[in-house]
């Protein structure tokens, strides 16, 4: 798949912008207005891949302004397509967030370090932080960092216990992959920062679909008995948010499709379906009647900083392990989750999570998070955030001869995989799996992610955010034929 720019026995460097936009989004017009307007409604599949700065946008409308996307471009009997891509400058990550000492870059190997070193290492980076902390804050919070010094919490001290195992198999597979990301010209030693406009996402965008997902608990319960079980797109772009939050809502044809919600439009791609609502809301996703071989979760995990910052909902373990994945799950189903860096959430999907839904735990894998040069994003040993994110891969148990034929011909999930890649800028906007999970899965299986954020072709995807990354101003124009 184009999203794999090399696999090698470490794992895979993966383009996430390029599975984007590997398809493209043509759009076509669909309605034809008095006066010449198109209303443009249907996006298809351009069949190549483009990167965002690839052609000059340009504009067919008679005051040479470029049209956002989606909106009504005048015509003059000619039919007019629109090619949007996914807005390059998410992924201009060319430095890293903190820069790491010499002794400790990529390019110098993976030096021996014994834990108590990696403590050591730890301890001057939160001296560090304190003394910095003292020039820009105020002095008491300053007093507070610095008053630390040597101690670990328990929860720290199993993280670096961790993190001394994995280090090593993270430092020398991520080197092999970045090497050979540099020979063949995708990352480059020397970078500079894209021309594209950097102005951050105007603040609508994503905003109000949770919000709408609580209001919705409001609404009328809907008659099970009468009531579709999903709304299939045509060439309509608006839906009353009462069906769209009480079904699941399915694109089949080859086409991808703006809708408009509360004002605001989405692209949703072809081939695809999804269900926005609460977690409380999850009955439409069973009513669809569909059973998944790959299911991947991307809890909301609880920490102290995500309640500090109220910046999003968190769920306990006790609401997690309520999702019901049995139920969603085809016999020998592959489940992924996304677990942050902390052991105790480690611990539970692998101890109670996962042995609740009859899931055996087969591997981890991590996500490595690199620079467009190939440097870790962040110093590898830091103490607080690392530059890397743990993925638990397993599958359901159930019946032994449909899991032997289901296994068949499917390669069994190795462990110790990198996914190595350059970030995308976006909050918790996570690399797509499905090129790397290709050869251990069936061609033309069904899959669900949970807890989504944006849409896949071939997939069913859930959330109370699930459009968010599909908003179309996180698209730009790319070219614009007559």
């Amino acid at each position: 798949m184009m999203s794999v720019v090399h696999r090698l026995t470490a794992g895979w460097l993966v383009d996430h912008l390029s599975f984007i936009n590997q398809c493209g989004y043509e759009i076509c017009d669909s309605f034809a207005y008095p006066g010449g307007v198109t209303l443009n409604t249907s996006v298809t599949s351009t069949g190549g891949c483009y990167a965002a700065s690839t052609f000059a946008a340009t504009s067919s409308s008679r005051d040479g302004l470029i049209p956002s996307p989606g909106d009504a471009t005048e015509t003059e009997g000619r039919t007019t397509k629109m090619i949007y891509v996914f807005r390059e400058e998410f992924f201009d990550v060319s430095k890293p967030h903190i820069a790491a000492a010499p002794e400790q870059q990529l390019w110098q190997g993976c030096p021996e370090v014994s834990l108590t070193e990696i403590k050591a290492n730890s301890n001057r980076e939160e001296h560090q932080e304190g003394t910095k902390s003292g020039v820009r804050d105020s002095v008491p919070s300053a007093r507070k960092k610095r008053k630390r010094k040597c101690v670990f919490n328990q929860g720290e001290l199993d993280a670096l216990e961790y993190h001394s195992k994995v280090r090593k198999l993270i430092w020398e597979g991520t080197l092999h992959l970045v090497q050979e990301g540099l020979k063949s010209g995708f990352l480059h030693r020397t970078t500079t920062e894209l021309s594209c406009r950097k102005d951050v996402v105007p603040g609508h965008i994503g905003c109000g679909l949770a919000e709408l997902c609580e209001m919705a608990k409001q609404f009328p319960a809907v008659n099970e008995s009468d009531h579709q079980a999903v709304h299939v797109l045509d060439d309509e772009t608006s839906i009353p948010e009462q069906d769209l939050l009480s079904c699941v809502t399915e694109n089949s044809s080859n086409s991808a499709k703006i809708v408009v919600l509360m004002g605001q439009k989405y692209l949703v791609p072809p081939k695809s379906s999804f269900l926005l609502s609460d977690i409380s809301c999850l009955q439409p996703l069973l009513n669809y009647k569909k059973k998944y071989d790959v299911i991947v979760i991307d809890p909301p995990w609880e920490n102290k900083s995500v309640k500090r910052s109220n910046r999003y909902s968190h769920l306990s373990s006790w609401q997690i392990k309520q999702i019901p994945v049995p139920a969603l799950a085809a016999p020998n189903c592959l489940v992924v989750t996304w677990v942050t860096n902390r052991q105790k959430h480690l611990h539970f999907v692998k101890d109670e999570l996962y042995p609740h839904w009859s899931v055996k735990t087969l591997a981890e894998w991590h996500w490595v998070k690199i620079t467009r040069a190939g440097e870790f994003v962040l110093p590898l040993d830091s103490l607080h955030k690392k530059p890397y994110e743990v993925l638990v891969l397993g599958r359901v148990q159930g019946d032994m001869k449909e899991t032997l034929r289901k296994s068949e011909d499917v390669l069994p999930i190795p462990e110790h995989k990198l996914i190595v890649s350059v970030p995308c800028s976006l909050h918790s906007h996570k690399p797509p799996l499905t090129a790397v999970l290709a050869e251990f899965i069936k061609p033309d299986v069904e899959c669900l992610e949970l807890f989504a954020r944006n849409l896949q072709s071939g997939w069913t995807s859930w959330g109370n955010e699930v459009l968010k990354f599909q908003h179309i101003d996180y698209f730009t124009l790319l070219q614009n034929e007559n």
